[in-house]
């Protein structure tokens, strides 16, 4: 699967002006909901949207395409060329770990849990997990018109497979962001920053789940 070609095509209608601005600010707020941690690692980092932005000290992106990793990448962030399921990572070294659009791409359910599974072991203790993604009760109409999301996933799934890893589920919103970029409304730093300070708007536009976890 050529993900460089169905990337440049599923996104060919969003600026990467808007999208840094929606990474900006989700990079922030999710500094605060991970309880602000200082070594912060991003699996699956792709274009290192969230990485990029995020203000902790210490930052880690693992991805399996080095191009993407070594373009896209900012100074001073760590690199990990690998697969999620199998990347060379320290043991008990991250107290922040953020998922997100990811595990709807894995092959199985036991790649999902595998992987949860490795990233238990790469936190410290009392470290956080976020993950978010589409979730398959709002969006069933639409999750399979994306050519690489394989594993049907809804919050009270993903809540299942965090406490088989190891996890204690904190926080879980069925609804959280908008299923993608491409809205009716146009982006602006302040529409991002007050939607995500809104849960109750979650509740009309969310379609993707944000869960917390605690190892």
């Amino acid at each position: 699967m050529n993900l460089d070609r169905i990337y440049e095509h599923r996104f060919r209608n969003v600026t990467p002006e808007s999208r840094q601005v929606v990474w900006n600010e989700i990079a922030q707020y999710m500094h605060e909901r991970l309880g602000q941690p200082q070594v912060l690692l991003d699996p699956a980092a792709g274009l290192c949207e969230y990485i990029n932005h995020a203000p902790s000290p210490e930052r880690w992106a693992q991805d399996m395409n080095r191009a993407f990793l070594e373009k896209h990448a900012g100074k001073g962030i760590q690199l990990v060329v690998g697969d999620a399921l199998k990347a060379e990572l320290p043991a008990t070294h991250f107290d922040g770990v953020f998922v997100s659009n990811f595990l709807e791409h894995l092959n199985s359910q036991y790649e999902v849990a595998d992987f949860l599974g490795k990233m238990h072991g790469h936190m410290k203790p009392g470290g956080r997990i976020a993950i978010m993604g589409p979730n398959f009760k709002y969006v069933f109409k639409n999750y399979f018109d994306f050519a690489d999301h394989t594993v049907v996933l809804t919050e009270e799934a993903v809540v299942e497979h965090l406490i088989g890893a190891g996890f204690t589920v904190e926080h879980v919103h069925p609804r959280f962001l908008p299923f993608s970029f491409k809205g009716r409304l146009p982006v602006s730093r302040w529409l991002v920053r007050t939607f995500l300070r809104t849960p109750l708007a979650w509740r009309f536009l969310g379609k993707q789940f944000l869960l917390i976890a605690r190892k």
